[in-house]
């Protein structure tokens, strides 16, 4: 065995640039690229990424220099994801929702060396059309070497900059094509951001399967049911937040879905009361779970066929769990983070989420102190709470700072939030801890109702006891909240997050006296450096 050697032949450095490389030779005639009227096949596709890398190394960009794009889902941001590690460099797609000074903050920590903006991309057209058609980009040496720099979406108030290697990229994304079992030729429209952990790895997936690109500048209800109907769509993902946009629609602006479309939908847990309304649309839901720390999903709730023979509540409560490790995490666990013990798969038990495999980040962007507490004991402690079934499947109970604990019982806000969007008259909700003077703490719920809703909103006493009296019918009555606040809109990051720090903040102002009316918050949250709140309130 001693004899056998490791060389070239029989050993290359894993990257998903191989992914368009294949895709030129094996899918050249597919069409790659949808975008209003323009129409890209995968031999163009990748002409254009060979010039734009030719292009980005005569400004000087070689390896390790981050090249950042501020731009919505557009065909340039497409081929960004080939061209930059093409040219030996880094990708940093910046979200698109951030401000100004948030931007500017992500520019300076990256040190990027080049920034692309959407701005009627006639500058963007002049570098491809500049480059070689004939370079054929920079040889990945170590499969280990950096491909991405994306940061965290900012629930907390300082996003981290984590960086993906070529390798956790190339598995990731075949982990994501095999849980989803994603065939040949896909269609797949772009409702999930780009910048969103690469666009949770399916801008190189896609590639890998020869399939279609639609790409949609934005995520409304009109131009997502025109493109699913106008190009025949197969697959898109999003945030859980979508499902409401689309359930929302007005009439004129949807469109008759005569195929079933598979959507793999994360960042969030989905309720478990939306996923039978959405597939009722014609939409076949699967739910995975991750973090951008894990190049987005790394468990997926891998349908068994027996589940078919269930009521559909229970399939929906089914499909709502996190589920299990895709093929390429060597391991997910749930434990104990003081013993390192694993929670008993009872259902019941909670522990933290931790997850260790080649998925994983390379570490925090100049940030060894944050990327050393991220791992601990080899494995990745995600800060999500959970508990695991008897059938091995995870499901998120909490993150860990978002569990309630009153009079010594622990409260699962998630497991409130979804009785609370079962509710007729509810949107959107969020739990969070209010001081209590006896319990220590107590949930406290905000809550914005449908739109089309035509219920008493200047009553607001009698809505919030209606509301709470429906939670204590549906959970135990400690685990029910001592307050309910509306809202016109819950606070959001830019991915579609609900910015809990935010409405935690907010439930301070309520140690005091919990029995103050409750108001309808029409004004936007925000934070002074001291913490205080300020806000508009009606009632």
């Amino acid at each position: 065995m001693d004899l056998l050697l490791k060389c070239d032949a029989n050993y290359v450095p894993l990257t998903p640039i191989t992914f368009l490389k294949r895709a030129n030779v094996v899918y050249a005639n597919r069409t790659s690229v949808i975008y209003e009227g323009t129409r890209f096949t995968w031999s163009l596709t990748y002409e254009r990424c060979c010039r734009l890398a030719d292009s980005l190394r005569s400004f000087n960009v070689g390896k390790n220099d981050v090249v950042s794009v501020l731009a919505p889902n557009i065909p340039a941001v497409y081929e960004m994801h080939f061209a930059v590690p093409m040219a030996g460099a880094v990708l940093n797609a910046i979200n698109t929702r951030l401000d100004a000074k948030s931007i500017a903050t992500i520019l300076s920590h990256s040190g990027a060396k080049l920034f692309f903006v959407d701005y009627q991309n006639l500058e963007y057209e002049q570098l491809v059309q500049s480059g070689n058609p004939g370079y054929t980009g920079e040889l990945v040496q170590d499969e280990w070497d950096p491909i991405a720099l994306n940061y965290t979406s900012g629930t907390t108030y300082a996003p981290k900059g984590v960086v993906y290697s070529h390798r956790g990229a190339y598995l990731s994304t075949l982990s994501l094509i095999l849980g989803w079992e994603m065939g040949n030729a896909p269609v797949y429209l772009w409702s999930l951001p780009m910048f969103h952990c690469n666009g949770w790895t399916f801008t190189w997936g896609v590639a890998a399967r020869g399939g279609t690109n639609v790409c949609l500048r934005s995520t409304t209800a009109k131009d997502v049911y025109h493109n699913i109907a106008e190009h025949s769509v197969t697959h898109m993902c999003c945030a859980p937040i979508v499902f409401n946009i689309l359930l929302e629609a007005k009439p004129h602006e949807r469109r008759e879905i005569t195929s079933p479309v598979e959507i793999l939908t994360g960042g969030a847990p989905p309720p478990a009361s939306l996923i039978p309304k959405i597939e009722r649309l014609g939409f076949h839901v699967t739910h995975g779970y991750g973090l951008t720390e894990s190049n987005g999903p790394a468990l997926v709730c891998e349908w068994q066929t027996k589940w078919n023979k269930l009521p559909q509540q229970d399939q929906a409560k089914l499909k709502a769990r996190q589920g299990i490790s895709v093929l390429t995490l060597a391991d997910a666990d749930v434990k104990d983070l003081d013993t390192m013990a694993s929670v008993p798969r009872d259902g019941k038990t909670m522990g933290e989420i931790v997850l260790r495999g080649s998925g994983i980040m390379k570490g925090y962007f100049k940030d060894p102190e944050a990327t050393s507490k991220a791992f601990r004991n080899g494995w990745f402690a995600t800060g999500d709470i959970a508990v695991i079934h008897p059938d091995g499947y995870l499901e998120i109970k909490d993150r860990s700072k978002d569990v309630i604990i009153s009079g010594g019982e622990n409260i699962s806000s998630v497991e409130l939030e979804s009785v609370l969007y079962r509710h007729p008259r509810v949107l959107e909700a969020a739990v969070v801890a209010m001081p209590h003077p006896k319990w220590g703490e107590s949930p406290c719920a905000f809550i914005s109702v449908k739109k089309n809703y035509n219920g008493d909103t200047n009553d607001i006493a009698k809505e919030s006891d209606e509301i709470i009296a429906y939670c204590r019918k549906n959970l135990p009555r400690f685990m029910a909240p001592k307050r309910v606040e509306f809202m016109a809109e819950l606070p959001k990051t830019s991915t579609g997050k609900i910015q809990k720090f935010q409405l935690r903040a907010l439930a301070q102002n309520f140690v005091v006296n919990e029995n103050l009316p409750s108001k309808i918050i029409t004004g936007p949250i925000q934070l002074s450096v001291s913490g205080q709140v300020n806000t508009q309130v009606q009632g």
